[in-house]
């Protein structure tokens, strides 16, 4: 028992000694963790460790903003690359749509030169009617019982072109001098004579079958610029072409392009060559396969062009003009052959609402036919003069405002005339034209050594005497010849 009791006391001594060893052990481990503390924790306080934490937290934020750099950088060159792809990629569309564009373009252009070829290899015969003055209105100073005005009031618009409609009905193309205007402005220009009327009387031309007209002229803006405005929005509004001044037209005519170009001469006469060489550029750029070009010139009541006409007619066609013709001297003037082409030097007036009652009512319808083949236009010069008076009442003295063609003795008398003055001009060629008339409306070639086989023909050659020289100026046609465009 006292060995056991040793025994156990032993055992007990030992496993205090145990946990006083672990308690030692213990107790160190908290002193020495409790010491490392203490050390971090001065060491944070440090002015080292400090430094050394601001230095790192510096490098930090720099490496931070050079990383965020970075990615915006690679997000731009990304977005870029994107964009450029995509550009890339809509160029190349529409390189793609534009070569097909192209292609089909060109592909037309194709079948229509091959259409145009096609069309111009047939010859095609083409008619063109040409008309003097028409002043489809009145001065406020005439009387108005006995103005155009009060004729459209009481007759209405059919009524002027009537006796002629179906010889501008019959034709491809007729073509007239629009002198006035169609306003309803009333800012008179201080000249002699002003005219205009309502924009409805456009209805007048295409009442009688006329498509286009020449607006180059002394009487286009008697009423300001607005009075030009509005004439040719009337015109737009009646489908009239309308052409003058740098105003050209082009129009397709039995699938033949013509070239109308207007020029107004009295202002500044031969300096107005320039344009007449651009306009016939223009319309030649523009596809003109038949160009006619209109003047307004001359002086009024002279029965032979001036040098300013002739100089002027004759470079038209050197510049390419099938055909050139003129107003303004209110009376007949002969005609030039040059070169194969037509030179008209007056038509005089036509439906003419600027006199009741002017001593000279002749004038003339000039009616030429064109043939256009693969070579271009043919010199045939087949014409057919249709005489003329601006009223059907001339026989009792006034001016009712209805051009009528002429018959019989008077037809002849008309013609007479136009050949003596076609006699008086001094030609390039030395040759002389021959009006004829044919009444069926069948034009005929024209020379001054072709003479007539068909029996409505009439033709007269300048042994035709011509009364009309010892007229007196007739004071209401308007003298103004120096109105500015």
């Amino acid at each position: 028992e006292i060995a056991q009791c040793l025994v156990c006391s032993e055992m007990c001594i030992r496993d205090r000694a145990r946990t006083i060893h672990m308690s030692l052990q213990s107790n160190k481990r908290s002193q020495t963790k409790s010491s490392s503390a203490r050390r971090k924790d001065i060491y944070k306080k440090s002015k080292y460790y400090q430094e050394k934490r601001q230095k790192l937290l510096i490098a930090t934020g720099i490496g931070i903003f050079v990383l965020v750099f970075i990615l915006i950088l690679a997000g731009i060159r990304g977005c870029s690359n994107y964009m450029s792809s995509r550009q890339a990629a809509a160029k190349k569309t529409v390189s793609m749509n534009a070569s097909k564009d192209n292609s089909q373009k060109a592909s037309s252009d194709s079948q229509n030169t091959d259409s145009s070829n096609a069309t111009v290899s047939s010859p095609v015969s083409l008619t063109l009617s040409v008309a003097g003055d028409c002043t489809l209105g009145t001065d406020e100073t005439f009387d108005y019982d006995t103005s155009l005005n009060a004729y459209y009031e009481n007759y209405g618009a059919d009524y002027f072109l009537q006796n002629v409609k179906d010889i501008f009905s019959t034709d491809d193309l007729t073509i007239a001098n629009f002198e006035g205007t169609l306003t309803d402005s009333d800012e008179r220009e201080n000249k002699t004579f002003a005219f205009k009327a309502p924009a409805s009387y456009a209805s007048i031309l295409t009442g009688g079958s006329v498509e286009a007209v020449n607006t180059a002229n002394n009487h286009s803006h008697d009423y300001g610029d607005q009075s030009f405005n509005d004439t040719l929005a009337a015109l737009d509004d009646a489908g009239i072409v309308h052409f003058g001044y740098n105003e050209t037209a082009v129009m397709d005519v039995k699938g033949i392009k013509v070239g109308l170009v207007g020029i107004y001469e009295l202002y500044d006469h031969l300096e107005r060559e320039q344009q007449l060489k651009d306009n016939i550029a223009k319309v030649k750029a523009d596809g003109a396969q038949l160009i006619v070009v209109i003047f307004h010139w001359g002086n009024e009541t002279e029965t032979v062009p001036d040098s300013n006409q002739t100089t002027l007619g004759r470079i038209a066609i050197d510049e390419g003009a099938d055909l050139v013709c003129g107003h303004h001297p209110h009376v007949l003037q002969g005609i030039e052959t040059y070169k194969g082409r037509n030179i008209v030097y007056s038509l005089g007036n036509f439906c003419f609402g600027g006199n009741s009652s002017p001593s000279d009512m002749d004038t003339m319808i000039y009616q030429q036919t064109f043939t256009i083949d693969a070579d271009g236009v043919k010199k045939d010069n087949v014409t057919n003069i249709i005489p003329c008076s601006i009223s059907s009442a001339a026989y009792d003295g006034y001016n009712n405002y209805q051009p009528t063609p002429a018959e019989g003795d008077e037809a002849t008398r008309i013609l007479g005339k136009i050949n003596e003055r076609s006699s008086w001009i001094s030609t390039a060629e030395g040759s002389t034209f021959t009006a004829k008339y044919n009444s069926n409306n069948d034009s005929q070639s024209s020379s001054a050594d072709t003479a007539a086989s068909d029996s409505d023909i009439v033709d007269m050659n300048s042994s035709a005497s011509d009364n009309t020289d010892a007229e007196t100026y007739d004071e209401s046609y308007d003298t103004d010849n120096s109105d500015a465009e």
